[in-house]
């Protein structure tokens, strides 16, 4: 006897609509009716406007800033597809907020990338897709699937067109070592490291750079940037040792104002990044924002026809390659 499929349905807060919208339009499937408003002391009140019972729903959100707001709604709006009995409900999260609090790194704090994951599955989750987690091991804190994207296909078609000569990818610090390696080698160059120290939440100090870039066009590779600190004082230690075009890739960019006046100001010449979360509007001039609609539509139509998103990823990199 065939097994019913579940129908498709994909529904959005406010946090990332044109997001949305983009990953319906690739696969041709209408933006679920939803309805996500505030009452007057702020708490958040949602309404889906249609019959989910029996399907297999998708709500996109990025926890993107105003972080708590955005993480409050996909929560609501979880609990609201539960409640209606959908059959099946995945979260997609492009951008994962909280990411960089997994470990007990002072005494007393929270692991607050746990408490996340264990509140997502109370609310009802049942899969997780995301992009690009600041820290691998958060697929751990999950004890429910979690299929793991990588912007890399994307980022690695922009710069094969682009045909930048004389290569050299950085970390800009020990820790994104690992990423830029992989870029690395997808790109077939060199590697490099700046060693920074960071002296407050919102500032580093670039110290030295462990490899040669002297005469080299460069790419910085990151996974996030909020206040663009680490990307640019790596450019400016980098220019000083001699660099000659500095870019920077980064997943996810979810720029401030003080983000924003760091770059123009800095020697990065542009700033490859995606459409994770909405980019700052005053970036426009030094940033490049690429598209990851058809990575997560092909994500969402991989995990709703029971197929493999893994071999996904490993055909989009060998295409882009």
């Amino acid at each position: 006897m065939l097994l019913h499929t579940p129908e498709l349905k994909i529904f959005t807060g406010t946090a990332h609509r044109k997001l949305a919208e983009s990953i319906c339009a690739y696969l041709g499937e209408p933006l679920g009716d939803a309805s996500v408003s505030s009452f007057p002391d702020g708490e958040t009140f949602v309404k889906i406007n249609e019959n989910i019972r029996g399907r297999d729903v998708y709500i996109v959100q990025p926890t993107c800033p105003p972080t708590n707001q955005n993480l409050m709604e996909l929560l609501i709006l979880v609990d609201a597809a539960r409640r209606a009995s959908a059959a099946r409900i995945t979260s997609v999260i492009p951008f994962f907020g909280y990411a960089r609090q997994d470990r007990k790194d002072q005494p007393r704090v929270p692991i607050t990338a746990k408490l996340v994951a264990n509140l997502l599955v109370a609310a009802g989750v049942q899969r997780v897709l995301t992009m690009d987690l600041h820290a691998q091991q958060l697929q751990g804190f999950f004890d429910i699937p979690v299929d793991h994207l990588y912007a890399l296909p994307v980022l690695m078609h922009y710069l094969s067109s682009r045909n930048l000569e004389n290569l050299v990818v950085v970390s800009p610090d020990v820790g994104g070592v690992k990423m830029a390696s992989a870029y690395a080698q997808a790109l077939g160059v060199s590697l490099a490291i700046v060693v920074k120290k960071r002296k407050s939440s919102t500032e580093t100090e670039a110290s030295h750079v462990i490899g040669d870039v002297y005469g080299r066009n460069v790419l910085i590779v990151d996974d996030l940037t909020e206040t663009a600190g680490t990307i640019t004082n790596a450019a400016a230690i980098l220019r000083d040792r001699g660099a000659q075009e500095i870019y920077a890739g980064i997943s996810h960019a979810v720029l401030t104002d003080l983000a924003v006046e760091r770059l123009k100001n800095s020697p990065i010449k542009e700033l490859i990044t995606t459409d994770s979360t909405p980019v700052h509007s005053g970036a426009a001039g030094c940033v490049k924002v690429l598209s990851v609609a058809e990575l997560l539509g092909e994500g969402i139509k991989r995990i709703h026809e029971d197929e493999s998103v893994t071999s996904l990823f490993e055909l989009k990199k060998k295409t882009e390659q």
